[in-house]
């Protein structure tokens, strides 16, 4: 059969408002022009992000009720355990709220003045939590990335050879360790290679440095290795996990992506001492070693989500409906970055709107002009989110404008339906036909970091 269909039922529905042009006008001003600043019940479709906002399924509502409560020890917690140490091979875990959280903690640790921390790309929490501790945040996709409409099977890859470059220029000893996103979310969602992750630990080895992954969407990518690497399409995807993760020293996860739960971290360790200094971070601001900041029937969900989410059904039904939207984007007359990963589409807002310069964001117009037109909210990835100068920046040494002006349309997990979807392409279809009727923006307030959240415009 050429029809995917989701491999699930709907047991229950939640009704969504349907706002009018008018109100929507009102709305998006009285926001600043910011689609955080919406009240979430004045939005029609809401793909903001992935991130904490899928359905649970039947098993994990059951979790919830098994649930134990105890502070230290509870058997909700050895489950959890359990199932974390079998998916992905580690000894060493940690729970937490959510991802930042585990990065807080890590760079709490290795980050410094003076340090250098490479990733294929930060996102932006991961990006400030580095730059929070006076390390420096580098950036080193491979060369691919910078073309949205090429097609390529691992976009998402790091640049080898510029890793290399990068250590020998400011020394082994000053990069605490390399990360690796995965699927790169700042890239437009693309997927890394297992033979690039190879590739990044020899350079590691040979430095002695530490591998980390950034691995909140790890089963969509290891999906894609699956569909689209060489020798990899008879592999279990849940062989392929463990491959990926072989490979690291260790792992920040958000499991409100493919963990399938709306809240919940991990951070993962092989170094026996570096885990008893989290272990001590962790018990300070976020609770106890077998809680970490969450209930007992979170933990119970986080279990049983990491279990489903390798299930080979929905992994094929998530992708291919990415690649749904995607590809009937791409025939309506939207750029978006080729081919569509596994979380989200990405719009190529520089191509869409040449008429708005980087200066004016032009991906916060296409966010505005998606919520005018049809009540749909979206993320702008470029220069609002990355645009502001980091810590390390100086007057001869300026920060670097954003590679690519996107916007990101984020697909929570078991949500919306194909019409859902069909809608939102509709939409975005008719705002490419007049992209000139989008206005550049301005800011006119803006907190001093990760300002995307809370800043405020006002049209040019």
């Amino acid at each position: 059969m050429k029809t995917v269909i989701e491999p699930f039922r709907i047991k229950s529905v939640e009704p969504i408002r349907i706002t009018t042009p008018a109100e929507r006008e009102r709305i998006l001003r009285e926001a600043g022009f910011n689609a955080f600043l919406i009240h979430a019940d004045e939005v029609l479709i809401d793909l903001l992000t992935d991130s904490g906002t899928g359905a649970m399924s039947a098993a994990q509502w059951a979790g919830l009720q098994r649930g134990d409560e105890s502070y230290a020890g509870s058997p909700s917690f050895y489950r959890f355990q359990e199932r974390v140490q079998e998916v992905f091979g580690f000894k060493h875990i940690l729970p937490t709220h959510q991802g930042r959280a585990s990065e807080r903690i890590l760079f709490d640790l290795v980050g410094a003045p003076g340090r250098w921390v490479p990733n294929n790309t930060h996102f932006d929490t991961t990006r400030a939590n580095v730059e929070h501790t006076g390390a420096v945040a580098v950036d080193i996709p491979c060369p691919e990335t910078r073309r949205p409409a090429e097609r390529h099977p691992f976009k998402g890859n790091l640049d080898v050879a510029a890793l290399e470059a990068l250590i020998n220029k400011v020394g082994a000893e000053n990069v605490p360790l390399v990360m690796v996103t995965v699927t790169n979310n700042s890239g437009g969602g693309q997927p890394v290679s297992l033979a690039n992750l190879r590739a990044v630990r020899a350079v590691c080895d040979r430095h002695k440095l530490p591998l980390f992954l950034d691995a909140c969407r790890f089963a969509e990518n290891a999906y894609l290795i699956k569909q689209r690497e060489p020798g990899m399409q008879d592999h279990p995807v849940r062989e392929i996990v463990r491959e990926m993760f072989n490979l690291a020293d260790g792992a920040t996860i958000s499991a409100k992506k493919d963990g399938l739960v709306n809240t919940g971290g991990l951070l993962l360790l092989r170094d026996e001492k570096l885990f008893m200094q989290a272990s001590n971070l962790l018990i300070l601001t976020e609770g106890f070693v077998t809680y970490g900041g969450l209930a007992g029937r979170d933990l119970e969900a986080m279990a049983c989500g990491f279990e489903e989410v390798l299930h080979e059904d929905y992994l094929a039904y998530r992708i291919r409906s990415v690649a749904y939207v995607g590809d009937a984007l791409s025939a309506a007359g939207v750029p978006i970055v080729q081919p569509p990963g596994g979380h989200a589409v990405y719009i190529d807002a520089g191509a869409l709107c040449p008429h708005i310069p980087a200066s004016q964001f032009p991906g916060q117009a296409v966010v505005c002009g998606l919520y005018r037109k049809a009540g749909i909210r979206a993320v702008e990835i470029g220069s609002v989110m990355f645009g502001q100068a980091p810590p390390h920046a100086t007057e001869t040494q300026p920060a670097a404008p954003p590679r690519l002006e996107l916007v990101r349309l984020a697909m929570p997990r078991r949500v919306y339906t194909q019409s859902h979807m069909d809608y939102v392409i509709e939409a975005a279809g008719e705002l490419a036909k007049d992209p000139q009727s989008l206005r550049g923006l301005r800011i006119v307030h803006e907190p001093p970091v990760l300002r995307h959240f809370t800043a405020r415009f006002e049209e040019v």
